[in-house]
């Protein structure tokens, strides 16, 4: 009989070539974890479930929910989430195993609502792999606790053999992101001028959907600088493998860990709590928006790559699927 394996597939729908990266990454540890499974096969998070997504996943032997800012303790039945959960797919869905998954935002106690609906629909046999501590945190406050805080699957590649190739000195170019939906033009302004007075070429890549809009909303004096790399991953794995002297400094988290996937030197600029989070447990190199005074003090000093992983974590979640 044919082996199924489901990945509730939280690039569908996405404007943000972020979850594509996310996904690439659930993808390729699955396919490591699990050779002899015959298809995989996908459903979507971020709309609606129909009925022969949700019958497909009850076939499969496993289900897995990929990561990003999937759970939020005001998860809503019907909308209003990232997770377009109806009232039927809560009464159906069981078994579903988070990978890497994390939480929406800093946020105060799930509700009833989030207790009730993760309750129902997520593994009690299986461990959940997720993001960061804070994630842990959030998901025992509701009395899940069979979870291990494994990083985001991105990292888990970055071995200590890995890191150690990649330069702990000032590149000659760098390419950078902004963040529409986090947007601070005082700030985003400064990381863009700290960055064309420090390297000789800068480089921009379009993560997000809106990220050119704002863009081009700053002012023309960094703008017209900077020079637009195409809004595809395909177009950003192309410019990081055939351009070697490059840094990655910018505010989007999983466009910095690609850059280092492609051995180059890399300072995220923290505007929200994924970053923050990954930075606390995993030691990820990062600087908060709010201190960007430091900016080129760091990126002309060295800057080691070396992670702080959960190896253990990340075995033990891996084990419980590897076939025998």
């Amino acid at each position: 009989m044919t082996k199924l394996i489901t990945i509730l597939d939280t690039s569908i729908g996405s404007y943000n070539m972020g979850d594509y990266i996310v996904v690439d990454g659930v993808r390729s540890q699955l396919k490591q974890i699990l050779p002899s499974a015959d298809m995989f096969v996908t459903a979507p998070t971020h709309e609606v479930i129909a009925e022969h997504s949700r019958k497909m996943i009850a076939q499969s032997e496993y289900a897995f929910v990929a990561g990003t800012n999937l759970l939020n303790s005001s998860q809503n039945i019907g909308g209003g989430s990232q997770w377009r959960l109806r009232f039927k797919d809560v009464m159906e869905l069981r078994d579903l195993i988070l990978m890497g998954v994390g939480w929406g935002d800093y946020q105060g106690k799930p509700n009833f609502r989030a207790k009730f609906i993760y309750n129902k629909i997520l593994s009690k046999q299986y461990w959940h792999s997720v993001r960061d501590a804070y994630t842990k945190e959030k998901l025992a406050q509701i009395g899940i606790t069979n979870v291990i805080n494994t990083g985001d699957m991105t990292l888990w590649g970055l071995t200590p053999d890995v890191t150690s190739q990649i330069p702990v000195a000032k590149g000659k170019e760098v390419i950078t992101t902004i963040t529409d939906y986090r947007a601070d033009p005082k700030n985003d302004e400064l990381m863009l001028a700290t960055l064309i007075r420090n390297y000789e070429k800068v480089y921009l890549w379009i993560q997000g959907h809106q990220d050119e809009i704002y863009f081009d909303s700053l002012s023309s004096e960094y703008t017209e600088k900077i020079i637009k790399i195409d809004p595809s991953l395909e177009a950003y794995d192309h410019f990081l493998m055939n351009n070697d002297d490059l840094d990655f400094v910018g505010t989007r988290l999983h466009a910095g860990i690609r850059a280092m996937q492609k051995g180059h030197r890399t300072l995220i600029i923290g505007v929200d709590n994924r970053a923050i989070e990954m930075q606390k447990d995993f030691a990820i190199n990062v600087l908060r928006r709010s201190n960007l005074a430091e900016l080129e003090t760091i990126i002309n000093g060295t800057l080691d790559s070396m992670l702080t992983l959960n190896f253990e974590g990340i075995s033990q979640w891996k084990r419980q699927f590897i076939d025998e």
